[in-house]
């Protein structure tokens, strides 16, 4: 038997592929920030710092909680969408 077979088969691939195409895009915006050594390229990297902390024990706090990595990732998509479009607003 299997293990990971369930698991495997349950856990939200498409989500996941999805997230990472959509944190490239904003990996790529704000690189584009802090290469042009725009006036808040500072404040993007102390921003990146702490949305990454906070997604982390949000998504801790929601596993713990019961959440489904479905969940989870869906999450994450929305805070990826947002820093995409406020990153392409400038």
């Amino acid at each position: 038997m299997n293990f990971f077979a369930k698991s495997d088969a349950d856990f939200p691939w498409h989500a996941s592929t999805m997230l990472a195409f959509e944190a490239c895009e904003v990996i790529g915006l704000r690189l584009t920030k802090f290469a042009t050594g725009h006036n808040d390229a500072q404040n993007e990297a102390h921003l990146m710092v702490s949305e990454k902390l906070n997604a982390m024990f949000e998504a801790g706090a929601s596993l713990m909680g019961g959440a489904s990595a479905a969940s989870v990732i869906d999450r994450f998509r929305e805070h990826v969408a947002a820093n995409a479009k406020r990153l392409s607003a400038v």
